[in-house]
C-alpha cells in the first residue's frame, strides 16, 4: 500500500477510535454521576448535567487520544509509513 492509502486508513481508523473513546467516557461519566452525585442534586438537574458530562467526555477523549498517539509515535516511525497531511509550501522564489 502507498503512503497516501496508509494515511487515509489511519485517519479513518483514528476517527472511529476517537468516537468510541468519547462514547465510553460519556457512559462512564454518566454512570459515575448517577451512582454518586445524582442523589445530592435536585431531580431537574439532569438538564444541565448532560451537557457538562458531554463536554467532559470530549475533553477526556482528546486527552486519552493524545496519549495514545504519543505512545504510537514513540513505537512507530510515522514518516516511514504515512504521507504528511499538510504539504509544506516551497520557499518563495527569489527574483
Amino acid at each position: 500500500m502507498s503512503k497516501k492509502t496508509n494515511t487515509l486508513i489511519f485517519l479513518l481508523g483514528a476517527t472511529v477510535v476517537n468516537i468510541i473513546i468519547t462514547v465510553i467516557c460519556f457512559l462512564a461519566f454518566l454512570v459515575l454521576f448517577s451512582r454518586f452525585l445524582f442523589p445530592l442534586f435536585p431531580e431537574d438537574s439532569i438538564a444541565w448535567v448532560l451537557p457538562v458530562i458531554f463536554v467532559l467526555s470530549i475533553v477526556a477523549s482528546v486527552l486519552i487520544y493524545r496519549m495514545m498517539i504519543k505512545f504510537l509515535m514513540k513505537k512507530v516511525d510515522m514518516n516511514k509509513y504515512f504521507d504528511p497531511i499538510f504539504n509544506r509550501r516551497p520557499p518563495p522564489r527569489k527574483p
